[in-house]
């Protein structure tokens, strides 16, 4: 029974931790938008939305990394 003198003051303090987590993430915006991460990822980049001169610079720049995997002494 004395163990109840512990434990409600201490649910009481967690409760209000909760709640004030809870205030505080609403305060920050936390929850403005629930629904656009999840539609985000639905509309990855594609390469093929980019301009020629980007995707010709990201080619270049994948070759020069494969280039350096596969022979890491290779001034560049």
């Amino acid at each position: 029974m004395s163990i109840l003198y512990l434990l409600i003051p201490l649910s009481l303090i967690l409760l209000g931790l909760a709640v004030w987590a809870f205030f505080w993430a609403v305060k920050n915006d936390q929850f403005d938008d629930l629904e656009g991460p999840a539609h985000r990822i639905l509309f990855d980049e594609d390469e093929n939305d980019l301009p020629a001169d980007e995707r010709q610079r990201r080619r270049d720049a994948r070759e020069r990394a494969k280039a350096q995997r596969s022979d890491p002494d290779e001034p560049g």
